[in-house]
């Protein structure tokens, strides 16, 4: 059912009718935004909230004193439990709030806006009136991104946390602003070659130091760092430069500050009354109750907002397990069981697949992405033969596995060869994502340079050669920030990067690296054209386990193929051979030892001519020199 028509101007309001109030509490209405929270209109504003349990609501702000008698809003007579009203004289930038009288134990408390588009800056938490005109200038981005945002494309993601990817120390160490860093982000991203950004939650949270994934603004993006304006700037200031901008988004749980929405009427609206259900044990936020339809209506308006408004190209979806599993971090006895006696969370998979279907409904030209850490079937396959219905999904076992492999010792790694080479056994029964993400670098967990064995030296070869595996792997990619220059200390996340480092040849050596591996990935379409179909991929060999050596083709639609080939000791491997299925001149792509990315210079001047000894099964073979630590990568010449 399609719930209101998609591209009803952005922003605009218009009375709720009949039919809204039909399709909301059937949770099937996707643009509350335009019906609820408030809307500037002439000589004041209208403003609705959704408290079906209260006795009274009014609206209290700057504008008039914040006196909870000076505007008090009329429930609708239609038992939908919406309050409603006209207040005259508000303008845009007045603060606001809901004095909220339950009908139940006496219980008030002023309450933020849960459609509010703006917020006062924290630790400040009323909400502010706002109106969302901008004009966009990335027409030529939103025509061509289906192309750009689909499976068979290069898919590089940049994982950026605003406030700390750069800072200015000048001024006691301030955050850069969405309008600073549209000037500053955008052309890194570019020169680096990745294709997409993806953001640490940008919706409105009160406590810093959740990263953003203590949400209470649905419809908010922090004012941390301007206005909603100003971060339209900066995603059309990415997509001017042909970049795509994800943004995490969390319906998993919200946190208990007062104002936000928890005990929202004085019951328990948004989220389940019983704490077995609607506590999470461990992060004490709330869980929603996806079995409310009106619940399930605000969320999923939340998510087509940030397509609809600010033109986000996908969603990443934080801690899908945890909404997935009725047990999830519970022990025996502090759960309840679905109705058919089992774990699975029978609401939360409802809401899942009627998100997917809602998005992928209006707009098929993005990437619904989840992050699911265990081994739940068909996340992304379509709903209608029992799946999900998200696009991509972040591929955890085999981020655990290859940090695992590469945080040990070389002379090791033989005897744990298979962690290397298990994650392909299972690498088509989803659509991946390969992530390094920030969830690896804090918690004590070390970066990812601090991760890697050996000295100084080493440190820095295994990790070329863990990004250099990384792109020859299908899978599409992505990179916390900091990564690709080998950060020495885990992130801080208020703090910035360690960009001093780049003054520091080794680092930018690195940085070198990581730019010409997109630049590859992006040219060549045997490396991302067939990353979900079996084709695209073909073991060379993955049985040298004494010397920890793999090698692998990598097959487009037509073309030649490329051949990668890793070597995880620090032994040179001179005349190692490797079969191929075609003779004539093999190129040198990319070696991760040479000089320019600070290695040792080891490799094969350019290319190998391809000798007709049959090897591995194929009609030809190459006498490589494989590099201590390194990465090749190999192209036959048409």
């Amino acid at each position: 059912m399609r719930a209101v028509p998609a591209r009803e101007a952005e922003g605009m309001w218009s009375p709720l009718t009949d039919y809204d109030i039909y399709l909301f509490r059937r949770g099937e209405h996707f643009r509350l935004y335009r019906k609820l929270g408030a809307h500037l209109v002439e000589g004041g504003a209208r403003f609705a909230v959704w408290a079906p349990n209260a006795e009274y609501v009014s609206v209290i702000g700057s504008f008039n004193g914040w006196d909870p008698g000076a505007s008090p809003l009329r429930p609708r007579e239609d038992g939908s439990g919406i309050w409603e009203g006209f207040v005259e004289g508000v303008r845009k930038g007045d603060l606001y709030k809901y004095r909220v009288l339950s009908r139940y134990g006496g219980y008030a408390a002023d309450k933020a806006d849960p459609f509010a588009f703006f917020g006062e800056v924290p630790p400040g938490t009323a909400s502010v009136v706002w109106e969302l005109d901008y004009a966009w200038g990335d027409g030529e981005w939103m025509a061509s991104r289906r192309e750009r945002n689909s499976l068979t494309s290069p898919m590089s993601i940049y994982e950026v946390h605003l406030g700390s990817w750069r800072r200015v120390p000048e001024e006691g160490n301030r955050f850069l602003t969405y309008s600073e860093l549209a000037e500053r982000l955008p052309p890194y991203v570019e020169e680096m070659g990745f294709t997409h950004v993806e953001f640490l939650p940008v919706m409105e949270h009160p406590f810093y130091r959740s990263w953003g994934y203590q949400v209470t603004g649905y419809f908010s993006p922090t004012s941390r760092y301007g206005t909603p304006q100003e971060f339209m700037g900066l995603v059309d200031a990415l997509h001017r430069r042909g970049i795509g901008v994800i943004l995490d988004w969390v319906p998993s749980h919200f946190p208990s500050d007062g104002h936000g929405l928890v005990f929202f009427d004085g019951t328990h609206l948004y989220e389940h009354a019983d704490p077995r259900k609607g506590i999470h044990p461990e992060w004490g936020s709330c869980l929603f109750n996806y079995g409310r339809h009106e619940v399930r209506s605000f969320l999923i308006s939340s998510a087509l907002f940030w397509l609809d408004v600010y033109h986000a190209d996908g969603l990443r979806i934080d801690a899908v397990a945890s909404m997935l599993y009725l047990d999830y971090g519970r022990r025996e006895g502090e759960w309840v069981p679905n109705e058919y006696g089992g774990r699975e969370n029978l609401e939360a998979i409802h809401f899942l697949r009627r998100l997917n279907e809602a998005v992928y409904g209006e707009y098929p030209d993005v990437q619904m992405i989840a992050e699911e850490s265990t081994a739940w079937p068909l996340v992304t396959r379509p709903t209608y033969v029992g799946g999900l219905g998200f696009g991509l999904k972040w591929k955890m076992g085999w981020m655990h596995d290859t940090l695992r492999y590469f945080s040990l010792d070389p002379i090791f790694r033989k005897y744990h060869h298979d962690l290397i080479t298990f994650s392909m056994w299972y690498a088509y029964s989803e659509n991946f994502v390969l992530p390094l993400s920030h969830d690896e670098v804090t918690y004590g967990k070390g970066s990812l340079f601090g991760k890697m064995p050996g000295d100084v030296w080493q440190k820095f070869a295994n990790l070329r050669l863990l990004f250099g595996y990384m792109y020859g792997h299908p899978g599409k990619k992505l990179l916390f920030m900091g990564g690709e220059f080998g950060q020495w200390r885990e992130w801080v996340h208020d703090e910035s990067l360690e960009w001093h480092a780049l003054q520091h040849e080794d680092h930018r050596g690195l940085q070198r690296w990581v730019r010409d591996l997109n630049r590859l990935y992006r040219r060549e379409p045997a490396l991302h054209e067939l990353d979900f179909e079996p084709e695209g991929y073909e073991w060379v060999d993955l049985k040298d386990a004494e010397k920890s050596i793999i090698s692998f083709l990598r097959r487009g639609r037509s073309g030649p193929p490329v051949l990668v080939a890793c070597n995880f000791t620090p032994v040179p491997r001179c005349g190692y051979r490797v079969g191929v299925p075609q003779g004539g001149f093999w190129r040198e792509l990319l070696n991760s030892d040479a000089r320019e990315y600070g290695g040792s210079g080891l490799g094969n001047l350019g290319g190998v001519w391809a000798e007709p000894v049959p090897w591995h099964g194929r009609p030809c073979s190459l006498s490589l020199t494989l590099p201590p630590l390194g990465c090749l990568y190999l192209k036959p010449e048409v």
